[in-house]
């Protein structure tokens, strides 16, 4: 296997040759990476979807299922965090397929505790043995986004993925409701078609398996192929350098980052913390929205309505990656507008949201899923991308894994903390008073941004006159 330090060819010196290697395994890197957190949003989603049958037929109490979605997102928030480390620190590849295969044990052994009826064979054993199954399913299923991102950004690190990074991660995002709805639609024919309704568990299981070992085939980073990056031309310019001046080099390429040094990253805190309150203005609206639509329309209606805000999500993320790549990757300030124009829409909902007709609320809701989804995605992709390509890191430092991993796993802690307030606010003061906390949180999150939002729209003159060179 080549490193950087390997001699190269005359060959190998050719840039162009360099690119179209890297260019000719762009494609595959993104479809196994985009497979494995598709896996992952399958998985979690096909328990949910099973919920009532979890109730009814295996006798699982309202109460345990509740404890499982917090155990899962307490691990999941600090899974993120770890997992984003340990991208950086050993082989991604190896990372992602534990993910993978530690989720379908999970899943599998969810199975085996209902096929043996460990709930009616002893209660307390039960609810104890899903809710430890659940809080290891959590730390599995965080592998997928920061180290996933991590080897989409080794891969797609020339200069024309560069330019078109939103667009390429705002479709690489839409994996997450590509597992949604794949796990919708394998429920419904599980349930349709009569079979028992683990099977619903079971299916994914298999498939994470499945894909677990093809991603153990994944090539994690160029170079570990000897294709000479932009990243390394600057680390072996800079041991050149060092040679030259009479220092020992020896290259053993780009040390992990710790937490600490990601943090001091230009932006990384802030946008973790932003990132936090637009997290909870997703939760507020995927959780939430169903129970208050429940209450002025029938299920069918209240469903198929909330429905359209998960629908508005998937091009959410497109779209802001697209424009903001049009305005040169000025996404901070396409981020802003956004969430300014999120704000109009629950200034509405906070005065009208009770009398609203349905079309009305198809609508607003199908695009308030594109306001809020876009900047979502794009936070903890192409964002998190350009925040490890800064310069003080550039070349010198493996961070894109660390980076997103801080930026998911806090969003997540935030989001977790501000969804308590939530149920006491409804019940105290009325719906309005929820619409008015989730402008409170829009407005906070993109306030943290505006230093950002400045930076991009006046640009100090040094860098005017360097882009114009």
């Amino acid at each position: 296997m080549a490193s950087e330090t390997t001699p190269l060819t005359s060959k190998g010196d050719d840039a162009a040759y360099h690119l179209n290697r890297l260019k000719s395994y762009q494609w595959w890197a993104f479809f196994v990476t985009f497979g494995g957190y598709f896996m992952a949003h399958f998985s979690r989603k096909c328990y949910s979807t099973v919920k009532q049958q979890l109730q009814e037929q295996a006798g699982y109490s309202s109460f345990i299922l509740s404890e499982m979605d917090t155990v899962f997102m307490f691990t999941y928030a600090i899974g993120n965090i770890i997992s984003g480390k340990l991208g950086d620190t050993f082989s991604p590849t190896t990372v992602l397929s534990i993910g993978l295969f530690g989720s379908g044990v999970c899943l599998f052994l969810i199975n085996v505790s209902l096929w043996f009826d460990f709930v009616h064979f002893s209660e307390s054993l039960g609810n104890l043995f899903i809710i430890a199954v659940y809080f290891l399913f959590g730390f599995f299923q965080s592998t997928g986004g920061p180290v996933g991102t991590a080897v989409m950004g080794n891969w797609f690190c020339d200069k024309n993925s560069i330019k078109n990074r939103g667009l390429i991660f705002g479709c690489w995002t839409c994996h997450q409701y590509c597992g949604d709805i794949t796990a919708q639609l394998c429920t419904a024919f599980v349930l349709k078609k009569g079979y028992a309704y683990w099977w619903a568990l079971l299916i994914p299981s298999v498939t994470n398996f499945l894909w677990g070992i093809l991603t153990m085939r994944l090539i994690a980073d160029p170079v570990d192929v000897g294709i000479i990056t932009d990243d390394v031309r600057i680390r072996m310019e800079k041991a050149a350098a060092k040679a030259k001046a009479g220092e020992m080099v020896e290259d053993e390429g780009p040390t992990p980052i710790t937490y600490a040094g990601a943090l001091r990253i230009p932006m990384v805190a802030q946008y973790a913390f932003a990132f936090g309150f637009f997290k909870l203005t997703n939760y507020v609206l995927f959780f939430w929205l169903p129970y208050f639509l429940g209450k002025h329309f029938d299920p069918v209606a209240a469903n198929l309505i909330a429905a359209l805000y998960s629908v508005g999500m998937m091009p959410g993320g497109i779209i802001v990656g697209y424009v903001s790549d049009l305005f040169g990757g000025r996404r901070a300030t396409v981020i802003g507008v956004f969430m300014s124009c999120l704000v109009v829409f629950l200034a509405i909902f906070s005065q009208d949201s009770e009398d609203l007709s349905a079309q009305a609320l198809l609508v607003m809701l199908c695009i308030m899923g594109i306001l809020v989804g876009g900047p979502n995605n794009i936070i903890t992709s192409a964002v998190a991308a350009d925040l490890a390509s800064h310069p003080s890191v550039k070349g010198s430092n493996k961070s894109l894994g660390t980076v997103t991993g801080l930026i998911n796993g806090c969003g997540a802690i935030t989001a977790s903390i501000g969804l308590l307030a939530v149920g006491p606010l409804q019940q105290q003061y009325g719906w309005s008073s929820v619409w008015l906390y989730l402008i409170g949180c829009t407005t906070t999150g993109t306030l943290l941004m505006s230093t950002k939002i400045y930076a991009e729209l006046f640009p100090p003159a040094v860098e005017e006159e360097t882009s114009a060179v």
